[in-house]
């Protein structure tokens, strides 16, 4: 054989391999928070105030498709998938928004921080999501809430409303409920004001056309009940409504946590019986001091407790707000703190926080990391 073409196999192949080494090389072995995130096409993870599911070995993490110079929803919400939690492939776009003019997730809507449950019971996978109408600002508060026969979809809008209209919360009492007040009694944020909303001011008004709900998560309970928790009462009440068992509605069960707290971006988790919340204050786009709630039921009374997190940048939680809790599979009591650095000038470019939650005394605490990996759970 020509000695040229024998040199020639002989660099092909040296290439492939060194290419196949770099490839290898590069899959990611640690969480950098705040750090660029590139998915298998190496191109930027655009999953912002997601949440990820686990179910048959793969983790999915579904969030919202942002654009350089808009929040609104252009594309839709985009899934991800991963078997280790590091490294993660583009499965496309899991909802896509619509070209129809009279949908309600019409390109230029506001689709937000959207969650997927796997339902046992009927084989559905169901992703709830806040959703404004376009051209309608922060008015709407509505849940969308959307099905798939698949994890990674496509996922089809089902219904978009308000929670609950017609109902009342589990623990407001018959004086709250037949109180005869109304908003235009009060001027805004003064002391009379806030207690009134506490006593339920919001929630009467809201109640035939149902409450208002934003920022959001999913929680599903060891007995299978669904939960959506919601930023309500125009983000200053959390709500914790009880889902039906197909998990595509409410049994009309809910209660208030922290009411006039002033609370959004719950992300909840349980561990030996008892649950945990941590959330965060609402400062717009900017970072605040996240605030930890817990109960021992979950739509049980809700305590309130100081700052999980601990360290340099804890008053602003490192710069970020949460947005899911992720329990490790095969791993025991390991969570991992899923938030966003929300950067509204260039909302593409909004970094991810993941932190370990780590535990003192029996309570969460948040520590930064520059790098981690997971063996932080095997060091307790």
């Amino acid at each position: 054989m020509n000695m040229k073409i024998l040199n020639y196999k002989y660099l092909i192949i040296t290439l492939a391999a060194f290419f196949a080494f770099v490839h290898v090389r590069a899959q990611e072995t640690e969480f950098h928070p705040g750090k660029l995130w590139f998915d298998n096409n190496q191109r930027l993870i655009n999953a912002h105030g997601g949440g990820v599911l686990y179910h048959e070995g793969q983790y999915y993490w579904f969030g919202e498709h942002k654009g350089e110079r808009s929040n609104a929803a252009w594309v839709g919400v985009t899934c991800y998938s991963s078997s280790d939690l590091y490294n993660w492939s583009d499965e496309g776009v899991a909802l896509a928004v619509s070209k129809d003019n009279t949908s309600p997730i019409v390109a230029g809507s506001t689709i937000e921080r959207p969650k997927v449950i796997y339902n046992e019971t009927t084989g559905k996978f169901v992703m709830y999501f806040h959703l404004e109408l376009k051209g309608q600002g922060y008015e709407a508060a509505h849940v969308g809430v959307a099905v798939s026969d698949k994890p990674t979809g496509p996922y089809e809008l089902v219904k978009n409303d308000r929670v609950n209209p017609g109902e009342w919360p589990l623990n407001m009492t018959e004086a709250q409920r037949n109180a005869t007040d109304k908003v235009e009694d009060y001027e805004w944020w003064t002391p009379e004001w806030t207690k009134a909303i506490e006593n339920g001011l919001f929630v009467r008004r809201d109640f035939e056309s149902g409450q208002m709900s934003r920022d959001m998560t999913l929680f599903v309970d060891d007995d299978q009940k669904g939960y959506h928790i919601y930023s309500s009462e125009d983000n200053l009440t959390l709500h914790i409504a009880e889902l039906t068992e197909d998990y595509l509605s409410y049994t009309g069960k809910y209660i208030r946590i922290a009411p006039a707290g002033h609370n959004e971006a719950p992300a909840i988790f349980k561990k030996d019986g008892k649950y945990f919340m941590i959330t965060s204050g609402c400062t717009g786009w900017d970072p605040n001091e996240a605030r930890l709630l817990t109960a021992d039921h979950v739509l049980g009374e809700w305590t309130l407790h100081p700052n999980p997190a601990v360290g340099k940048g804890a008053e602003l939680t490192f710069h970020s707000q949460s947005t899911y809790i992720l329990p490790v599979a095969g791993k025991k009591d390991a969570f991992i703190f899923m938030a966003d650095r929300w950067r509204p000038e260039n909302p593409i470019d909004g970094r991810y926080v993941w932190l370990p939650v780590l535990f003192e005394d029996g309570m969460p605490v948040l520590k930064w990391f520059n790098k981690w990996d997971l063996s932080v759970f095997d060091e307790k």
